[in-house]
C-alpha cells in the first residue's frame, strides 16, 4: 500500500465521519 493511497483514505474516512458526525448533531453547528 502506498503513501499516498494510505493518505487519501485517512482524509476520506475522516471526512466521512466528520459529514456524519455534522448531520447527527446538526444543533452543534448552529450559530
Amino acid at each position: 500500500m502506498s503513501l499516498e493511497y494510505a493518505i487519501g483514505l485517512a482524509v476520506a474516512v475522516l471526512l466521512g465521519a466528520y459529514l456524519t458526525y455534522a448531520l447527527l448533531a446538526p444543533e452543534r453547528f448552529q450559530p
